[in-house]
């Protein structure tokens, strides 16, 4: 840059338009041309030598990223925050700082390009979209361990809510995690779309979708709208998809599970820290604080809906007429197999007893 200028004014070119050639500023322009070349060698030296505010955390930095080459400066910036608190830089300093040590020490990273919604942003109260993703997790043994959560996001202001479970999900949990979504959003919108999933669907017949006798009612007593993405269809829920793919990549990635209160307890944090309090790369703005005008605009939650005292969910019924729970196969009457979307209700009571029943007697 300090030659490129110089070179520039001995060709007789004035500040601006070295400025336009070199797309800086005519200010920058002005400093190397006041610079001797003494002083640039002497600056250039001073910044090799310069500390940064970060070279306090460089070890541990390091450390993270030859254990997992493929972190993100943003995952690197959110667990500096987590442990030591607020942290007097920005991320984009942190990501300057992650380059540079990945180009000092030859540690290269591969390169995903982020996916962006077009969908127009629907106003303030009015959607919410719900999807499921599940992931692993090493303990403090080492051992793997499969974990599955529920993800929520406000459509207009993007603000979330993520729960946690270490078995896949039932109805039942289904309906009691939004229970608390609501809670934590202080509100419901008016609909809530979903990906077709067999939680809440028992069968979709020439675009007829039949909920699950316990999903069905839970909506008609909260009486908010559904919305069913087709398959094929990413553009609709890509804020959500986003979500689940952020869970993934920024809060799961590499973090060792203890138990699942812990887990969930480390998520919340996450959720105010980084997922609503940092500015969103599509609306460039922080979730957390649209979210303070959209959450005057979410239906008020009346009333609490009694807990279920069973669990329920859907199986589909196989063409021997049988059923598979919990890796045991259980029979059904002869004739109750009815084509590829024939479906039956099971409960698990207290008791420990599976009634299986008719989902359409």
């Amino acid at each position: 840059m300090y030659l490129s200028i110089h070179q520039f004014k001995n060709l007789g070119l004035n500040v601006s338009q070295i400025a336009r050639k070199l797309g800086v500023s005519r200010n920058t322009v002005y400093k190397y041309l006041e610079m001797t070349s003494d002083e640039m060698h002497q600056r250039l030296e001073e910044m090799k030598t310069r500390e940064k505010k970060l070279d306090p955390h460089e070890q541990e930095i390091l450390t993270w990223l030859r254990e997992y080459p493929d972190l993100s400066a943003a995952q690197i910036f959110d667990w500096l925050k987590e442990r030591y608190g607020d942290i007097r830089v920005s991320e984009g300093t942190v990501r300057n700082y992650v380059r540079s040590l990945r180009k000092k020490h030859n540690i290269p990273k591969e390169i995903h390009r982020r996916q962006y919604e077009a969908v127009e942003d629907p106003p303030m109260g009015e959607q919410m979209q719900v999807d499921f993703g599940e992931t692993r997790m090493e303990n403090a043994q080492g051992h793997g361990v499969k974990l599955w959560f529920m993800s929520f996001v406000l459509s207009h202001s993007r603000y979330k809510y993520v729960e946690w479970l270490d078995r896949p999900f039932t109805t039942v949990d289904v309906i009691q995690i939004h229970e608390r979504a609501f809670g934590y959003f202080g509100g419901m919108p008016k609909e809530i779309m979903y990906d077709q999933d067999h939680l809440l669907l028992t069968s979709e017949n020439h675009g007829d979708l039949i909920f699950t006798h316990e999903f069905a009612r839970y909506v008609q007593q909260r009486g908010f709208r559904i919305y069913m993405c087709r398959k094929q269809d990413p553009e609709s829920k890509g804020r959500v998809e986003n979500v689940v793919k952020y869970v993934k990549q920024n809060f799961a990635k590499h973090r060792t599970f203890a138990n699942l209160d812990a887990l969930n307890e480390q998520c919340l944090a996450w959720l105010v820290r980084t997922a609503n309090g940092i500015v969103h790369h599509t609306t460039k703005k922080i979730p957390a604080e649209v979210f303070q005008e959209e959450r005057k605009h979410l239906r008020p939650i009346q009333e609490k809906i009694q807990k279920p005292s069973a669990t329920s969910l859907t199986r589909r019924v196989r063409k021997d007429n049988t059923i598979l729970f919990e890796g045991n196969r259980y029979s059904v009457p002869l004739g109750t197999y009815d084509g590829p979307e024939t479906s039956v209700g099971i409960q698990v009571t207290d008791e420990q007893e599976l009634i299986i029943y008719d989902l359409n007697p």
